[in-house]
């Protein structure tokens, strides 16, 4: 009975369905379009988040997606260049993705709520009025709200 049950374990390994696009398939004309929010100041959620954004460009490849991730409320602190955290790969991971030209967003809202200057930011987050509205209008310009 122990041998039947490895070796269809065995056979089922071999088999594993692939995913199917949709049309039209991604490409450099018509790339996937993500929209990830991080509103957690939690390292395991923000580290999540990150991990799903670079598993989409993996999946896709960095020319046939753009990955937008807006921050705001406690999330915010994912983007501070001065952020505590006990995950020292956080912020390596951010920086990371920028290069793959993932755009990081900041609510100013926010950082008026915590009173947050732009300097302490990581270089190269755009600062939006509302992080909520930014998700709202990136969806309506076809962006696919992931929120893992």
């Amino acid at each position: 009975m122990k041998r039947v049950f490895i070796l269809l374990i065995i056979m089922l390994s071999f088999l594993s369905a692939e995913t199917e696009f949709s049309q039209p398939k991604p490409s450099l004309m018509n790339p996937r379009k993500f929209i990830f929010p991080i509103t957690s100041a939690d390292e395991k959620e923000i580290s999540h988040v990150l991990s799903s954004a670079s598993n989409v460009i993996k999946f896709y490849g960095v020319d046939k997606c753009e990955v937008v991730i807006v921050c705001y409320s406690q999330g915010i602190k994912s983007l501070l260049k001065k952020a505590y955290f006990f995950d020292k790969d956080i912020q390596k991971r951010v920086r990371s993705l920028m290069t793959y030209d993932v755009e990081f967003i900041a609510c100013n809202n926010t950082m008026k709520t915590y009173k947050i200057d732009k300097k302490e930011l990581l270089d190269d987050v755009e600062i939006v009025t509302a992080g909520i509205v930014e998700l709202i209008e990136r969806e309506l310009r076809g962006y696919i709200y992931i929120r893992p």
